[in-house]
């Protein structure tokens, strides 16, 4: 019985498949949590069941729903609710622990730049969909959108970290979408906030300011860890309601990039163990010399810089599941290829933990990386994906070792294919990093992390690279960059010019 996997359905195309599930129900093996849903799990409350697993019931009960309206800026249900538009007609689905609301209204846009993003058999509203469906009003809206003070204020964040032209681009987004859905009244109101914002109209448009057994297994897909993917949906829903600063790439080409690339590698290994004098590091990646004895490490470090500057791995991302995989096994494989006894690119054979904290069991690796990629693939701005991607490979810890720079250099390809800064995690930084990470994956709490991630990332891109490199190392001293002394020292951002 340990073989099933913990939800299972009796509805769909394979008609053997939901036979032999029916079957299983009826002999007391599964428990029925709503019709054609079943769980193998007999213990648990089904409420937590039902919540672990729900994009994947609802996506089954709704395939093609839109999660729409104040869900949409979530991506998950909240207080046990969830609110979806499918088809013509209101209903309710009532599941233990969630109630999903069937909002009748247009399917998902597939086409153009407002388009929906796929999530699982579902799609989660596009940016400018959620903002023109949470300006709905009229009888009974109030309860399944946001307040407009909190879209205004959702408005007010993009104008003042993004720009007049980001926020413009969405209102244009707006009056494209808001025809071809019927919402021009919402698109109305949208129009005059913006305005309002932008000081082209009248104040007082706003509010506030501011699967026998193995075959019915194997049906049901790969394995996967579930609290895993609930402490990424978690993520998920602060990433999506966030709104980031733009900071375009300080070294795209040339000097200022291998001068940053040395930098990122000198630190993403110090950060692991691997730890070198500047000087040595320089004579490794500029001068091909290996220091004696440290033959491995010396790779470490030349490894990382090449992944760092050169395609695939430095500027392009994966689009898909299968190479999303690929890619992390590429780069791990690039990093410690001198580090055989570690299997470079290959899945981990045993379990790993650092300190109490149990990472992915090895047979759960490449599921759970499937289902987080999805959700990856689900955020609209760049450095949300970034951070996402990050703290999935690090959570999951697919292989022996490298899992660190492996997240690192993951995260900061998804910042280089779209011309923003890379991170740059220098050792005095380490806490301010490792403690927010920490906090996310034992207390659920992503506040820590975006936090400090942001804040890295806007110290990374505040210096000049293309100064020589000695220079550079002097600046990067200033801020204390190189401190081990994490009481005596904290990070500092470099004084502007003039």
């Amino acid at each position: 019985m340990d073989t099933l996997p913990e939800i299972l359905f009796s509805q769909g195309t394979d008609q053997a498949q939901s036979k032999r599930v029916r079957r299983l129900a009826a002999d007391g093996h599964l428990r029925k949590l709503y019709a054609g849903v079943y769980t193998s799990n007999l213990d648990a409350p089904a409420e937590s069941v039902v919540l672990r697993h729900w994009r994947a019931i609802v996506g089954h009960l709704l395939p093609g729903g839109v999660i729409s309206h104040r869900s949409a800026f979530d991506g998950r249900p909240q207080a046990g609710k969830l609110l979806v538009t499918r088809g013509r007609t209101r209903r309710k689905l009532e599941l233990p622990g969630l109630t999903v609301e069937v909002l009748p209204g247009p399917p998902a846009v597939t086409d153009g730049a407002a388009r929906d993003v796929p999530y699982g058999s579902l799609f989660l509203a596009s940016e400018s969909r959620r903002f023109l469906e949470n300006l709905s009003r009229g009888r009974g809206w109030s309860e399944r959108v946001l307040p407009q003070q909190e879209v205004e204020v959702q408005l007010d964040k993009m104008l003042a970290l993004r720009g007049e032209h980001r926020l413009n681009d969405l209102r244009d987004a707006c009056r494209t979408l808001a025809a071809l859905l019927d919402m021009t009244p919402q698109f109305a109101r949208l129009d005059g906030i913006v305005g309002a914002l932008l000081g082209t109209h009248a104040a007082r448009n706003l509010s506030a300011r501011q699967s026998s057994f193995s075959k019915v297994t194997r049906a049901a897909g790969r394995p996967n860890d579930p609290s895993r993917l609930d402490l990424f949906d978690t993520l998920f829903s602060a990433l999506n309601r966030e709104v980031f600063a733009a900071i375009a790439d300080p070294a795209p080409a040339g000097l200022a990039r291998e001068n940053f690339a040395f930098f990122e590698s000198y630190f993403s290994n110090y950060i692991e163990g691997t730890t070198f004098t500047v000087a040595e590091a320089e004579s490794i990646v500029f001068d091909g010399r290996i220091i004696e004895n440290r033959s491995a490490d010396s790779h470490d470090i030349l490894g990382t810089f090449a992944a760092a500057t050169r395609s695939p791995w430095r500027d392009r991302p994966a689009q898909d599941a299968d190479a999303f995989l690929a890619w992390l096994k590429s780069v791990n494989a690039q990093v410690m290829q001198q580090r055989p006894d570690k299997k470079p690119g290959e899945w981990k054979d045993r379990v790993n933990q650092a300190g109490s904290t149990v990472f992915v069991l090895p047979e759960l690796v490449p599921g759970t990386l499937r289902e987080a990629f999805e959700r990856i693939l689900a955020l609209v701005d760049p450095l949300a994906r970034a951070l996402m991607t990050m703290f999935v490979v690090s959570e999951v810890h697919p292989f022996i070792d490298g899992n660190g720079r492996t997240a690192r250099l993951a995260m900061n390809c998804v910042l280089s294919a779209v011309g923003l800064s890379r991170i740059i995690v220098p050792t005095v930084y380490r806490e301010d990093y490792l403690l927010p990470l920490k906090a996310l994956s034992n207390n659920a709490d992503a506040k820590p992390f975006v936090a400090a991630m942001t804040r890295i990332q806007s110290w990374s891109a505040a210096f000049d690279y293309g100064v020589p490199r000695d220079q550079l190392r002097a600046r990067l001293a200033a801020c204390h960059a190189f401190e081990e002394d994490l009481k005596s020292y904290r990070l500092v951002f470099p004084e502007r010019p003039g």
